[in-house]
């Protein structure tokens, strides 16, 4: 299972809006097969693990099938790996988690069941939950997983006295990238989106998709000029004006958002998180300490949010620290 974990982890930011998955399938003590969920539309793991093994001139028949999330059991996009798994005469699947969604959960297991196939489920599940968190907020509620990301300076502040673009080295902002490809949209502030004209584009090798670009204002003031108006992924682009964030999060979640970044700024960050919207947060800490310049642009929010399952990285001179947001006291 822990092998299978590994695989599912290479679909992390790519299957959405379905989850990460993996395979293994194992006979006699041996692995046969393998698969991974690789995108949305595309072959499940089981799928792939049973035509690994076959093209290896392995049968299934008789092995066991070990898959990090319950096997799906309706018509989708791809017909039911259930199907595929009876057909293949697989007696025996060991499972991860149960599927989140209460319409599907436990009826694999059922099915599979009923036909004579032993099912064991439940192993190293919270580690199958870790690795889909996204998914099965979204599943569940209908509404992405927020995640909070921002580069600060030592004592809290956004932006710095020079007015340089950058508070982080090029070492932590490739990290960002790799951050916003996992992501299905990012989300700013207009006042941010005047203030900085980003692209909030995904950029480095071997990118496969963009992320919608979301901004949220009350003036509706976000000039044609701008990059994320007139550049060639302007598309992308969706604008909300005087909307709550409940309207927001429930509008996107319903467009296939599972895992939203909001970068910014300030204000909206610190909204998010006085609500409890934030899930988790992502920090770049850089090396300065700009003292109390009240020009400065501070994250109050940061101060006040205690992170759980907190992870430290270094990147070059700057430190990231990601974490989830505590809930309760």
């Amino acid at each position: 299972m822990q092998r299978a974990l590994t695989l599912a982890a290479r679909g992390f930011g790519r299957t959405n809006p379905n989850p990460c998955v993996g395979a293994v399938l194992v006979k006699a003590g041996k692995v046969i097969g393998e698969g991974w969920h690789h995108k949305a539309g595309g072959p499940h793991a089981e799928i792939l693990a049973i035509r690994h093994a076959i093209r290896q001139g392995h049968s299934p028949h008789g092995s066991t099938l070990y898959v990090t999330l319950e096997p799906c059991c309706t018509h989708g996009r791809t017909p039911p790996c259930t199907q595929a798994i009876l057909a293949g005469g697989i007696s025996r699947v060991v499972v991860a988690a149960t599927d989140p969604n209460p319409a599907h959960a436990g009826r694999a297991y059922r099915m599979l069941r009923a036909k004579g196939v032993k099912v064991t489920p439940g192993v190293l599940a919270e580690e199958s939950a870790r690795l889909n968190r996204s998914f099965n907020h979204w599943i569940t509620t209908g509404c992405p997983w927020v995640i909070g990301k921002a580069a600060l300076s030592l004592d809290g502040k956004l932006t710095r006295p020079d007015r340089k673009k950058w508070l982080t080295s090029a070492t932590a902002l490739r990290d960002v990238h790799r951050l916003r490809a996992s992501c299905d949209a990012i989300l700013i502030g207009a006042g941010t989106a005047r203030l900085d004209n980003p692209r909030l584009t995904v950029r480095g090798p071997a990118v496969t998709r963009q992320p919608l670009r979301i901004v949220v204002t009350r003036s509706g003031k976000v000039p044609p000029h701008l990059h994320l108006r007139s550049d060639a992924h302007r598309d992308h682009t969706i604008i909300y004006r005087k909307k709550s964030w409940n309207h927001i999060l429930a509008e996107l979640g319903k467009r296939g958002v599972m895992r939203l970044m909001v970068e910014g700024g300030g204000r909206v960050l610190d909204d998010l998180a006085r609500k409890g919207l934030i899930h988790e947060n992502v920090i770049y800490y850089a090396p300065f300490h700009f003292g109390n310049d009240p020009k400065l642009v501070s994250a109050d929010c940061f101060r006040t949010l205690r992170l759980t399952e907190t992870c430290f990285t270094e990147l070059g001179p700057d430190l990231k620290i990601e974490g989830l947001v505590a809930r309760g006291k």
